[in-house]
């Protein structure tokens, strides 16, 4: 399954809920990796590249590839500039993490250039009303991407698929081809294919083919305002920097995009997911207050081991070192912001319009939570509805091409007992959260 890529320990198949088996696959050099030829050769590439980060080079990049200047936001060069200082800081970063940075950041660039043009050229766009939307909110790894592909099965939402996150607005004269397939969408399946390629166990622990419905996290960064580059770079700066943004203008500009995004092609009720909105749950709320939160709960402790081992596979190559500890340490506190604000605020959400979707409950019979949550917001549960919800369940079983087994002592040296204790907080406010590490 995994190729050259890796060194994995693979234990005897188990069976998953629909009774295929499942293969276990333990990345036993996370922490030290061990490199055959061809991965070598993509790790000192890696060491060897010199990227530029200033934010003027990024800026003209973004100008040359879209034919556009000017931003209408000045703020927005203000925290390139921030964002750029914060990486520039770690120097753990390889030349190909860096690499990965500037690709993103001048991508962001370019998008948000084609935005606002289009809305220049069509203003009547953000004359469209949008419908309440649903919106999946909770930690990474606790069954948000698998809600909100679920959910966006019902074809009465409008949806964010992984294509369209990448290149939210059309490039000007770039037209479907003979075969009526977006180009976008092109575009980012040769991506997805050299990820496979390039880090196979990625698909295993969040595959984002370009029909996944991904979230609008990805969105707002047209505006870099969010903890994506958090997961591409050790930034603790740009997360001080953002925490002293005022999210309530990057969740207005949010809106418009959606307005663009419904007219370019409908329907005007949309299906969104964000962990982060767990920490902005008052500018959520304030800008979409007629919104259905479907709240994710699930153990902390489990979300961390989840997200560190697969950011550490990500590492072997985007870092100089995989620092295991210090990638660890850097999370185990990241979450626990994420939890503080969530308890803080989850009052915010109107009990009429939150569902909480305990995390067992919702593995056990992710079709009942989804129905739940559909009627919740109000909708009828129609049988093209129920359709499917079960063409996806029975295409998409957890686990179906294998299971990542996690080590959180093995691989960062952390005890769950002691995150147990940090965490106690979040299993007070929300019991029903059930402890999954031991």
């Amino acid at each position: 399954m995994c190729g050259r890529y890796c060194r994995n320990g693979l234990s005897q198949p188990h069976y998953g809920r629909y009774g295929a088996p499942m293969q276990e696959i333990k990345i036993a050099d996370l922490r030290e990796p061990q490199r055959d030829a061809a991965e070598q050769q993509i790790y000192d590439m890696a060491l060897g590249m010199e990227v530029d980060l200033d934010p003027a080079v990024l800026v003209a990049a973004a100008e040359r590839r879209t034919g556009m200047s000017g931003f209408e936001d000045p703020t927005l060069l203000d925290r390139l500039a921030a964002q750029a200082v914060a990486v520039d800081a770690d120097a753990g970063l390889s030349g190909l993490g860096r690499f990965l940075v500037r690709q993103r950041l001048v991508g962001l660039l370019a998008a948000r250039l084609r935005f606002e043009d289009f809305v220049r050229r069509h203003p009547e766009a953000l004359e469209v009303e949008l419908e309440p939307p649903v919106i999946v909110v909770g930690l990474p790894r606790s069954g948000t991407t698998h809600l909100v592909n679920l959910l966006a099965t019902d074809r009465r939402f409008r949806s964010l698929p992984w294509w369209e996150v990448q290149e939210p607005v059309p490039v000007l004269g770039d037209g479907p081809g003979r075969d009526g397939v977006d180009p976008r969408y092109l575009r980012a399946l040769r991506e997805h294919e050299m990820t496979q390629q390039v880090s196979p166990l990625t698909a295993l622990m969040h595959d984002r083919p370009p029909s996944s419905i991904e979230e609008e996290c990805e969105l707002m960064d047209l505006d870099l305002c969010t903890y994506v580059l958090e997961w591409s770079a050790r930034v603790p700066a740009w997360r001080d920097h953002a925490e002293t943004l005022d999210q309530h203008g990057h969740y207005a500009f949010l809106r418009r995009q959606l307005q663009v995004l419904s007219y370019l092609r409908g329907p005007n009720r949309w299906v969104l997911k964000c962990p982060q909105h767990l920490e902005r749950l008052g500018p959520l709320m304030a800008t979409f207050p007629d919104a259905t939160v479907a709240l994710t709960l699930r153990d902390p402790v489990a979300v961390l081991q989840s997200a560190i081992t697969m950011l550490a596979y990500g590492d072997r190559n985007r870092r100089v070192e995989v620092e295991a500890d210090e990638l660890a340490a850097y999370w185990a506190d990241r979450v626990e912001r994420l939890l503080r604000a969530g308890v803080r605020d989850a009052h915010l959400v109107p009990e009429a319009q939150r569902v909480d979707v305990e995390f067992g409950e919702f593995m056990s019979d992710d079709v009942a939570m989804a129905e739940r949550i559909v009627g919740t917001a109000g909708m009828e549960i129609t049988d093209e509805c129920r359709a499917g919800l079960a063409e996806y369940v029975a295409g998409n079983p957890r686990g179906k091409d294998g299971k990542v087994v996690y080590d959180l002592r093995g691989d960062f040296g952390l005890e769950p007992d002691e995150l147990y204790e940090r965490y106690a907080f979040y299993f007070e406010a929300f019991p029903q959260v059930r402890r999954e590490v031991h």
